[in-house]
């Protein structure tokens, strides 16, 4: 028997239509949301684990990489940034990239905030518009429709 000649079962195909569009719901805007958060989070306790850590390192005369891994804040934030990945991931899954992306706007607004705030970090006023700049992005991208 040739190969031309050799037929197979029919099998019934649906027609599926369009493939299906994944939207930005408001339970995937808290998944986002909260992906971002938590980055932000994980990035001030590093920040916050590590000066301490490097403290550590000049009043013992340890190697930094030893008074970090020695450092609570430092592996607490190293955990909440892997869930903040993981929930990331999650996002990805459900929400186009190029609608998730620009949320990380967010999340530099929150580490701007938090970082004048909490670690007393010196900012200037190119720094604030440049920040305010990329947030009226993402509300442009946010609030108009997707072809």
């Amino acid at each position: 028997m040739k190969d031309s000649e050799f037929t197979s079962p029919a099998i019934a195909v649906e027609p599926t239509g369009p493939p299906r569009r994944r939207t930005l719901t408001a339970g995937n805007l808290a998944l986002l949301l909260f992906a971002v958060g938590a980055a932000a989070c994980g990035q001030l306790l590093l920040k916050q684990g590590m000066n301490g850590a490097r403290d550590l390192a000049d009043a013992r005369g340890r190697s930094l990489a030893v008074a970090a891994a020695s450092t609570p804040a430092v592996w607490i934030g190293l955990t909440v940034f892997g869930i903040s990945a993981l929930a990331w991931l999650t996002t990805l899954s459900k929400v186009p990239l190029s609608i998730a992306y620009p949320f990380n706007a967010l999340g530099f607004l929150a580490i701007l905030i938090s970082s004048a705030l909490i670690l007393h970090e010196r900012t200037n006023i190119w720094t604030w518009v440049g920040t305010g700049t990329v947030v009226v992005g993402l509300i442009v991208v946010v609030t108009t429709r997707q072809a």
